[in-house]
């Protein structure tokens, strides 16, 4: 059995990771921290985990982390990379589901998160734990920077036509749409019910800190840096992402073909038929991206821009779900071990 421990475990990261790892027939649950929590039953906070987790929340300084064989990091920007050292010397493996250790540039990361990074030299030897791009270095990997939401859906979406150099590659658009609960488990005025309920709106649009990250991957697919424009928006749901990806035609191609053979043998990853517009519920709950790609007409003809459609939970395939995927490879199981869940409809 694996024995597992989760840094922060009060969030909405943290409660999908402790639902998943509960049930996950080669996880041991050792240890859970909260300084806010300490002493207090995990299921007294989370009810939804009666009779599946008897742990209590421990305070960091007092958990047994290091005896663990992996520890997750379900925590805000700028506790990882603080942490990760300790650990990762006592022997556990590592995965970051927040955004210390993803992107390469030290000093792009500090000009987007408005820190100095205290462990530059772990960044280096972290693996991006985006699955179906890195695998078999994840495999054996000690560290690996679990990807953001937005980024594994935008990423996902557009890999296939980046890989095969199929759309202007300096001018790329996604226009992506989150619930709230991709804001995390905090009290912010834009984030109450009576605010964001029965509204829509956009943020970030002149520059949004999963911007250099999907730049970053996607560059590294290309073989050169991508232009792209990225507009992530508030919808009035508690979880999912729908981007919707746009990339002008440079190549002519079978482009359903393309998807289907780039995500054959991928099992979390479901290119729908032709035609197709895959919504969030489709995915709510379960570790899988849905992706439809659809050339929409502009004046006489079917027109010169693609635009696909990509789908995630983005607490789960964007985030916990994820994270299991990659503990999955790291100690030699099947990869959709733990992660078979249907998603939840209605």
């Amino acid at each position: 059995m694996i024995k597992a421990g989760i840094v922060g475990g009060t969030g909405y990261t943290g409660i999908e990771l402790l639902r998943l790892l509960a049930q996950h027939p080669q996880v041991e649950l050792t240890a859970i921290t909260s300084r806010q929590e300490t002493g207090r039953a995990v299921c007294d906070l989370y009810p939804s985990l009666r009779g599946r987790v008897s742990l209590a929340f421990t305070h960091p300084d007092k958990a047994p982390l290091a005896k663990c064989d992996v520890v997750f990091f379900a925590t805000p920007n700028g506790v990882a990379m603080g942490e990760a050292r300790t650990l990762l010397d006592a022997g556990a493996r590592v995965i970051d589901i927040s955004a210390d250790f993803r992107i390469k540039d030290i000093a792009e990361w500090e000009r987007w998160y408005k820190v100095k990074h205290a462990a530059p030299e772990l960044v280096a030897q972290a693996v991006y734990g985006l699955c179906e791009v890195n695998r078999e270095k994840i495999r054996g990997a000690r560290l690996v920077a679990n990807p953001g939401c937005y980024p594994t859906a935008v990423q996902l979406g557009l890999l296939p036509l980046v890989e095969a150099d199929a759309v202007d590659l300096d001018h790329l658009i996604a226009d992506a749409k989150s619930g709230v609960s991709g804001a995390g488990r905090k009290l912010e005025q834009n984030l109450m019910y009576s605010e964001s309920a029965d509204n829509f709106s956009a943020y970030g649009v002149g520059g949004h800190r999963h911007w250099p990250e999907i730049r970053q991957g996607l560059a590294l697919a290309a073989g050169r840096e991508v232009g792209l424009v990225f507009v992530p928006h508030l919808t009035p749901m508690i979880r999912g992402i729908h981007a919707t990806l746009y990339g002008r035609i440079v190549k002519e191609m079978d482009f359903q073909e393309l998807y289907e053979k780039r995500y054959a043998k991928e099992p979390f990853v479901d290119v729908m038929p032709a035609g197709s517009h895959p919504d969030t519920r489709s995915t709510r709950a379960a570790n899988v991206c849905r992706i439809a790609v659809h050339r929409p007409k502009e004046k006489a003809g079917r027109g010169d821009t693609l635009a696909v459609l990509s789908v995630i939970d983005n607490l789960m395939k964007g985030a916990s779900g994820q994270a299991v995927q990659n503990m999955n490879l790291m100690f030699g199981l099947a990869e959709t071990m733990g992660l078979d869940q249907v998603a939840v409809v209605p």
